[in-house]
């Protein structure tokens, strides 16, 4: 019986911490839901801003996919480093990235470049509703199918330092840079929502290329394979600073340049290796 009792002790006693443990689990398992959750919000918060179609609440819709793109970064981040990745939460993620980087920016796109043009007769007017709509569905299909793809096949072969295909956040935050670089009484001028169509028809456009560009096989630079938790040159902290006050004082220039230097500098990249592969000299044939 004294055996029995030494076997017993210990055991009642770690049940209490066991279960403390166990609480503990769930509330890490929370904490990526909760950044995805929170990127769902913006994304829906997005949505409903441009719907409501004043100036101000399009530079809003912006900024709330702006910050969509910071959770959604981070999400996926806490959980690899907490180890609480799990299939749900992949899932939960793309079904949160569908709202807040396909639907929010094709609203969006929607509404700033068609919703105020006044150069146009009522039937004109009808036409290009109709072609942007198509435009921003558009957009919104090459997402989900962008988002599809990924959960399939993942990152480009050989590693995870390329996305093939632009990234849906990179696409959705091309839309949100224009916009908010062009809002009304802003550092480029008296922007605001399009008010003529000719400026119009290239920005419905300008969707329907962003969405080319999430289907299509252009590897995208990921940033993946950067040393973020390795010691850094003080001077990267110092540029890390300098960036930050850019963003800070000068945010609808240095978001605007950020974005269209990420998707132009991928194509570029692009053409340059398709020419060079056709233009290198290939081994003659036995």
């Amino acid at each position: 019986m004294a055996e029995v009792g030494q076997h017993e002790i210990p055991f009642e006693g770690d049940r209490p911490r066991s279960k403390a443990r166990a609480r503990l689990r769930r509330g890490i398992f929370l904490i990526p839901a909760a950044f995805t959750s929170a990127n769902l919000l913006c994304g829906y918060y997005a949505v409903i801003a441009a719907l409501m179609g004043t100036p101000e609440d399009f530079n809003h819709a912006a900024k709330a996919i702006g910050i969509a793109i910071i959770f959604d970064s981070l999400d996926g981040r806490i959980a690899r480093m907490t180890g609480t990745n799990t299939e749900f939460g992949v899932q939960f993620d793309s079904l949160a990235d569908v709202v807040s980087f396909g639907i929010a920016p094709a609203v969006l796109a929607y509404a700033w470049g068609v919703r105020s043009v006044t150069n146009l007769g009522p039937e004109a007017l009808h036409q290009l509703g109709r072609f942007g709509w198509v435009c921003c569905l558009a957009f919104l299909i090459c997402c989900a199918w962008r988002l599809a793809r990924f959960n399939v096949k993942g990152m480009a072969p050989g590693g995870s330092k390329y996305f093939v295909g632009m990234p849906t956040p990179a696409a959705a935050g091309v839309i949100a840079s224009v916009v908010h670089a062009f809002r009304k009484d802003g550092p480029l001028g008296v922007g605001g929502p399009l008010l003529d169509a000719h400026w119009s028809i290239p920005w419905l456009l300008l969707a329907v290329a962003l969405g080319g560009l999430m289907t299509s096989t252009i590897r995208f630079y990921s940033f993946k394979d950067l040393p973020w938790g390795k010691k850094q040159p003080a001077i990267l902290i110092l540029l890390f600073l300098i960036f930050l006050a850019l963003i800070l004082n000068y945010s609808e220039i240095t978001l605007l340049l950020l974005a269209s230097t990420y998707a132009i500098t991928a194509v570029t990249l692009h053409v340059v290796r398709v020419v060079r592969q056709r233009t290198s000299p290939r081994p003659a044939a036995p």
